[in-house]
């Protein structure tokens, strides 16, 4: 029979497929004791399960390349530093120890008392970890099953899910499943993010998914409008190829869009740079005629059990600035912290709020020695391409001018050594922390650029976790507060001639372009994988116009009004 469902469109593109349905996750175990003489055997038992998950999820991250090891890497390493606490693994020895419970019930009732201890905590990033805790506990019980906890998709098939972890994604998309239907969710969250990235239709907050949709149902899924079609009929499918042959005809105009410059209507220039991590990031981002790299992630270089030494690094930004041939790298200082994890040891492991604790440039400038090698590395760098130093979570003066001023001693230390580098490494700060945009006009002399990392920036403006689901609709882009902020950031910087680019997710949604150039905008950094997108929105676009409606923009006093503004500004082909 046919059905429609309407969600949120999460990431878009059209798919037709059939349906696999992937019930939420419950570890029902019924109660199951051993005996005293067995307690041995089950805690190695126990111990065999772990030693093979931790194997499972070393081996997914090393198949991980370019941004999906970025995107997908934090959460891997998140699961095995939950794998290796030993709280998790304490309490459940002694629930085999001293309660003489079997390993697959012990996991159950140590699932159920973290939960409860994590539905109780004012914190709404602790609150909703416990999707991190399951996905451990599933793999530990799939484990001691010897079960593949894997799901397997299925060439042609839609899986329809409460919720799917970044992890899965990648996956999923190579083992053919065409597009994911998920009853939770946010449009904003890392599995969104990443979905775009990947290109997979994705359609979130399809509330009676489950209940609606049976196994080998066809679903015909629109992840741009949100909508899924179970069972469509012969006028559906006719909407479907309509859509299809849409996109096959943007794709072939975006291709074309590959060595044609980020102008608007009006002739004005805009810069469009590309964030990376990987030399695979850096040669898709050369081919795609980027401006240069806004924002080079260096946190995949500390993933591992060791720190790189200053060698190592040198090597990876060397290589960097050689295969952008000329044009700017821009290579953002150690961001590890809050939700990045950290196998290194480098962040502290019992923060009560890692969103507001030792990340960023707080944590390099409380790790001086590390900080150093890594800044000595990027200056050395410098000899081959040029190159920009930006500082993440920047909060007050205090911060920039001292790491000004490792900058200065690292250049002299250097130039006496006899190294080749650049005359000039301009020092950026990243705009996230809302008390740096407010106390902008005090620091702004000591930088050379600046960067507005919009995905925190939300998060510490609105008080608001972007993977919360019960959040999604708080989370969002499009506040007025946001947009008088982001809009004073622009002014302040131009006034003072230091250039200011976007490089959050923000900058890569096309559906933006408008919005951000009208308040002044002129450098965009984002995922290449989205870059045509952007410079197509932006080719659409008469920037004259969009800033003599700027005024209008920033009186809305609510999302719906930047909404209406949004509609009525944004060219019909894009």
């Amino acid at each position: 029979m046919r059905l429609v469902l309407s969600g949120h469109g999460a990431s878009k593109g059209n798919a037709l497929g059939q349906a696999r349905l992937r019930l939420p996750h419950v570890l029902d175990v019924a109660e199951d004791r051993i005996d005293a003489a067995a307690v041995d055997a089950e805690l190695a038992r126990l111990h065999a399960a772990v030693a093979t998950v931790r194997s499972e999820m070393l081996a997914l991250r090393d198949r991980l390349h370019g941004a999906l090891a970025h995107e997908v890497g934090e959460f891997i390493d998140m699961h095995t530093l939950l794998l290796d606490d030993p709280e998790l693994l304490r309490g459940i020895e002694e629930l085999i120890r001293k309660g003489l419970y079997g390993a697959n019930y012990a996991l159950r009732l140590q699932r159920d008392r973290l939960a409860t201890l994590f539905a109780d905590m004012d914190d709404a990033y602790f609150r909703n970890r416990i999707d991190d805790i399951d996905h451990v506990i599933g793999r530990l019980h799939a484990a001691l099953h010897k079960r593949d906890v894997a799901m397997r998709g299925v060439a042609g098939e839609v899986l329809v899910t409460d919720n799917v972890a970044p992890s899965e994604l990648a996956q999923l998309q190579s083992q053919g499943v065409v597009a994911i239907v998920t009853t939770g969710g946010s449009a904003l969250s890392h599995s969104a993010i990443l979905a775009r990235s990947l290109h997979l239709p994705l359609v979130v907050g399809a509330a009676q998914a489950l209940q609606l949709v049976n196994d080998g149902d066809v679903l015909a899924v629109d992840g741009s409008g949100g909508q899924v079609v179970v069972e469509p009929g012969a006028a559906d499918l006719r909407a479907y190829r309509t859509r299809v042959r849409e996109e096959k005809r943007e794709r072939k105009q975006l291709h074309r869009l590959r060595r044609e410059p980020s102008r608007t209507l009006d002739g004005v220039d805009i810069r469009v740079y590309a964030n990376a991590e990987s030399r695979a990031d850096v040669a898709e981002a050369h081919a795609l005629g980027a401006a240069g790299v806004g924002l080079y992630r260096t946190e995949f270089l500390f993933m591992g059990p060791q720190l790189p030494d200053e060698d190592a690094q040198f090597r990876a930004y060397r290589d960097v600035a050689l295969g952008m041939t000329g044009r700017t790298v821009t290579i953002r200082t150690l961001d590890i912290g809050a939700d990045k994890a950290d196998r290194t040891g480098l962040a502290l492991s019992d923060e009560p709020n890692p969103a507001l604790g030792l990340r960023g440039v707080r944590l390099s400038l409380a790790r001086a020695g590390i900080f150093e090698a890594q800044m000595r590395a990027i200056v050395r760098a410098s000899g081959y391409g040029p190159i920009r130093v930006l500082v993440p979570m920047v909060s007050s003066r205090d911060e920039v001018v001292a790491v000004a001023a490792l900058l200065r001693r690292v250049r002299r230390d250097l130039v006496s050594e006899g190294h080749e580098i650049a005359e000039h490494i301009p020092l950026g700060a990243m705009i996230e922390v809302p008390a740096a945009a407010i106390a902008l006009p005090g620091f702004i002399d000591a930088v050379d650029f600046l960067s507005v990392g919009t995905n925190d920036l939300i998060q510490y403006l609105l008080a608001a976790d972007r993977n919360n689901e019960a959040l999604g609709e708080l989370y969002t882009p499009l506040h007025p507060a946001l947009l008088r902020l982001l809009e004073s950031v622009i002014r302040i910087a131009r006034r003072r001639g230091r250039p200011v680019a976007v490089c959050g997710e923000m900058a890569g949604d096309a559906r933006f372009a408008p919005l951000l150039l009208a308040l002044g905008l002129e450098e965009f950094s984002l995922h290449p994988g989205t870059l045509l997108e952007l410079r197509h929105a932006i080719r659409a676009c008469d920037l004259g116009i969009l800033r003599a409606r700027a005024p209008a923009l920033l009186r809305a006093r609510d999302r719906a009004g930047i909404e209406k503004w949004l509609r009525a500004n944004t060219p019909a082909d894009t």
